[in-house]
């Protein structure tokens, strides 16, 4: 267990994507730092069940429907926010994922008649992907960074991915929109750095979540070839879990620790980046 961070308490946490594996537990920790949290999600149960656990373990949360990529519905899930807390100090943008029709079903191309390669995805399939991972936290970052900068220590996490420093096979959509989030985490921490706004990301290495469980475990619990490709490109060989993606979220909030920490993207990954294959 995390020692506390006493100087978060009180302060006001937005999460998108807040009811997903990762961003779940990110929730659950910065409420028992004594973090309010708004929890984001277009299906508001799913935003209902984190609260309900967080509240159960005496924390402070509510639970708001939106879609990052309507801005008025981020408009009054901001509205809500306001009236539940008074303020925003710490944005995550955790909202993102994949769909089939932006994934290749092959990893490299040949010719002759073939299972789904890059020219039968479909276009629409693959800007809803990448609109979903980067337009929705620029949308996102906009509608709230007015309130952020009302506070003293404010600071955007955004959530990027390993496949942002080398892409990933099939799925060139996430992988386009995640290298945009380190470009724009960036971009971000020079615009507002004499505002007092630190903005940086971070990285997870390969973590089983809800969307890629089927990719990376056949039925029976067994890894899959992609699977197997992962964890013998990773020196701790083994997945991610979400606990541990709280030090580092810890640390980048918390303005104790981080003050001087803008524009960076922080991987937790377990060595897959340091891992050349050889």
């Amino acid at each position: 267990m995390f020692p506390i961070h006493e100087n978060l308490h009180g302060k006001t946490a937005v999460i998108t994507g807040g009811s997903g594996v990762l961003c779940s537990e990110m929730a659950r920790e910065l409420a028992r730092q004594g973090v309010n949290v708004a929890i984001i999600n277009r299906t508001l149960e799913k935003g209902v069940s984190i609260v309900s656990e967080i509240e159960a373990a005496g924390g402070k949360a509510i639970a708001v429907a939106a879609d990052v990529l309507d801005r008025s519905s981020l408009e009054k899930a901001k509205e809500a926010v306001i009236n539940a807390f008074g303020g925003v100090d710490i944005l995550i943008n955790g909202a993102g994922g994949n769909h089939p029709d932006a994934i290749t079903a092959v990893e490299t191309y040949t010719e002759g008649p073939s299972e789904k390669s890059f020219f039968q995805l479909d276009e629409s399939g693959f800007s809803k992907v990448f609109a979903t991972n980067f337009t929705g936290t620029f949308l996102t970052s906009q509608v709230f960074g007015l309130e952020l900068l009302k506070q003293e220590s404010p600071n955007i996490i955004n959530i990027s991915s390993m496949s942002a420093y080398s892409p990933m096979t099939k799925v060139p959509a996430y992988s386009a929109a995640k290298s945009a989030i380190n470009n724009f985490t960036m971009w971000m921490a020079v615009h507002f750095g004499e505002t007092g706004l630190r903005v940086n990301a971070i990285a997870p290495g390969f973590f089983l979540t809800s969307q890629n469980r089927n990719l990376l475990l056949h039925e029976d619990g067994t890894h899959t070839p992609r699977s197997e490709k992962i964890i013998t490109h990773t020196p701790m060989k083994r997945f991610g879990q979400p606990k541990d993606l709280l030090g580092a979220l810890l640390w980048l909030v918390d303005e104790e620790y981080s003050g001087f920490v803008t524009g960076v993207t922080v991987p937790v990954d377990g060595g897959f980046m340091a891992y050349s294959g050889v």
